[in-house]
């Protein structure tokens, strides 16, 4: 091995969901381990999503009294995922094995003092179909305090909640304004940061928090973690890859891995020229991966001959970008928006054409293919001041007043009647009225007859809890109506390499490439061209980062 400047048992690329719970094991079974990850900051995109893992037949569920099992579970991926021949990521044999090994996961991710909680409310997002879960299989991390890992703090990629509200508080926050319960939350949130505050924590939720419990429990098991150290080649002899070409002070560094190699370096999000040939119609820009999400490592396992398959898919996440946010790292997201009542999306010929609510892969597919027979690509959010009054707006609280530069600028639309709004967006008035009035015609007979929004657990989760009579279907009434573009979105690519039950990468023939092991959205995704809840990227990133270790420990078949 003299070809090699260092030497492991086995070598990570990248440091998204799944890397460090396969550094996890790894350790376990008294193997060495390295984490390589290209940019400076540790946790992927993992960090800045809201960490959440789908994860069926969970302890918590169980302790919480919420039925499910593998039979439950495997009725409703099939029913969502399945009898499909056009996804190969998604074979029977590999839904089975996420189904089984997930649970498993997450078990030792709580045997290794990762604390998880489950979050009480969050439907599927095909909660109607056979086998569906209307309170939900999502499993999240608990704050954490950052400040806890010392001179590694400034190494963990910031997310979108960096103050000492879980997930689930901070969805119900914004509705201070008409709930006691949202009120009280405020109010404990607000002792929970003065106590930190005095203390001397630093609370973060969602994905930081997710990634912060994992880098910690990393170094205290001692997996070498580092920064600022792209793998630019990996390494084949005998027909096996043998280890990775990366960095080091500047210059190339070879280093060795003797049970394997795990690609787990994101999809290929911030490349627009992949975007081009595999997605076109979307951007760039408009995602809200890590800048590391650039796909080279797609490539480079297609150079040595890895099978590639679903990269036409993203988990789509619609948005809408106000002046000002065009860079930031997360930008408001639409979901909510149109999902809730006296709220519908129209495209550029006022034509209502899909349901706001449900998954927000299939809201954004559904933009991507009304585009290719009517523009759509920006579609138009329509609402009206009742919404506004109600419900948030490109990240600021509900209420009247929003900042006079979004109406400068063209961002929102404003007009005393339906019509006036229509010249003011480019569509022809008498269009934009008939889907109104069509539309408010469904919401005083109680039933969406065109698209049955409202009519599932997560439609209704979707829009207002609040509301006694229609909790996502409210009329668009009351003057004046506004208008802002939505974009398709997406927290990440969904396509990649063919993998194994054992997440060994797959050449096109079907035979493994020995030593070659990938996890995450550098994969096709075991959900295939859907996405049955929330945490259906993350939660499978984490279970084959798990598989792919525990196959190449020899710890047991997975």
């Amino acid at each position: 091995m003299s070809q090699f400047d260092e030497m492991f048992d086995f070598v990570v690329v990248g440091s998204g969901g799944g890397s460090m719970c396969a550094g996890l094991l790894m350790r376990q079974n008294g193997k060495s381990v390295v984490v390589l990850e290209k940019t400076d900051l540790i946790g992927g995109s993992t960090s800045r999503s809201g960490g959440v893992m789908w994860i069926p037949n969970n302890r918590f569920m169980e302790a919480d009294g919420v039925a499910d099992s593998y039979e439950k579970a495997s009725t409703y991926l099939e029913a969502v995922s399945g009898g499909r021949d056009d996804t190969p990521g998604s074979t029977p044999e590999r839904r089975h094995t996420y189904l089984i090994e997930a649970p498993r996961m997450l078990e030792f991710l709580i045997g290794q003092g990762i604390k998880l909680r489950r979050v009480k409310s969050w439907p599927d997002y095909y909660d109607d179909r056979p086998g569906g879960s209307a309170p939900g299989r999502t499993v999240v991390a608990l704050n954490f305090d950052v400040n806890e890992l010392g001179d590694w703090k400034d190494k963990l990629r910031p997310g979108f909640l960096p103050m000492a509200a879980s997930l689930d508080e901070m969805m119900q926050m914004p509705r201070f304004r008409r709930a006691w319960d949202a009120r009280g939350i405020m109010f404990k949130v607000a002792l929970r940061t003065l106590g930190a505050m005095l203390t001397g924590k630093a609370y973060v939720g969602a994905g930081q928090a997710l990634q912060g419990r994992m880098l910690q429990a990393s170094l205290r098991e001692g997996v070498d973690i580092r920064t600022q150290a792209p793998v630019n080649e990996l390494i084949e002899a005998d027909g096996a890859i043998k280890g990775v070409v990366t960095m080091k002070d500047g210059k190339p560094w070879r280093i060795g891995a003797r049970l394997g190699v795990l690609v787990n370096a994101g999809g290929f999000a911030r490349n627009q020229q992949m975007r081009d040939q595999y997605q076109p119609g979307t951007r760039a820009e408009w995602s809200m991966t890590a800048p590391g999400d650039t796909g080279e490592m797609i490539q480079e396992m297609a150079r040595h001959g890895a099978a590639i398959a679903q990269m036409e898919e993203m988990v789509g996440y619609q948005t809408t970008i106000p002046p000002g946010k065009e860079d930031d790292a997360v930008k408001p997201p639409a979901q909510s928006l149109t999902a809730a009542p006296h709220a519908i999306l129209v495209d550029r010929t006022g034509v209502r054409y899909q349901n706001e609510g449900g998954s927000y892969m299939a809201y954004c597919k559904g933009m991507l293919e009304r585009d290719k027979i009517a523009p759509a690509v920006p579609s138009w959010a329509i609402f009206d001041s009742q919404y506004v009054r109600d419900y948030m707006l490109g990240g600021t609280m509900p209420g009247a007043q929003k900042p006079q530069e979004w109406f400068d600028k063209g961002y929102l639309k404003k007009a005393e009647t339906i019509e006036a709004l229509a010249h003011a967006i480019s569509i022809e008035p008498a269009a934009l009225h008939a889907t109104v009035e069509r539309f408010n015609g469904f919401v005083a007979q109680g039933r969406d007859e065109d698209f049955h929004r409202g009519e599932r657990a997560y439609d209704k989760w979707l829009g207002d809890p609040l509301s006694k009579t229609a909790k996502t279907l409210g009329a668009i009434s009351e003057s004046p109506f506004y208008a802002v573009p939505v974009v398709p979105g997406d927290v990440g690519t969904y396509g990649g390499v063919v993998t194994d039950a054992h997440a060994r990468v797959l050449r096109a023939d079907g035979s493994v490439i020995s030593g070659l092991y990938a996890t995450g959205v550098s994969t096709a995704s075991v959900m295939g061209r859907a996405y049955p809840g929330a945490g259906s990227s993350v939660g499978p990133a984490f279970t084959w980062g798990y598989v792919a270790a525990k196959h190449a420990a020899g710890a047991g078949n997975a």
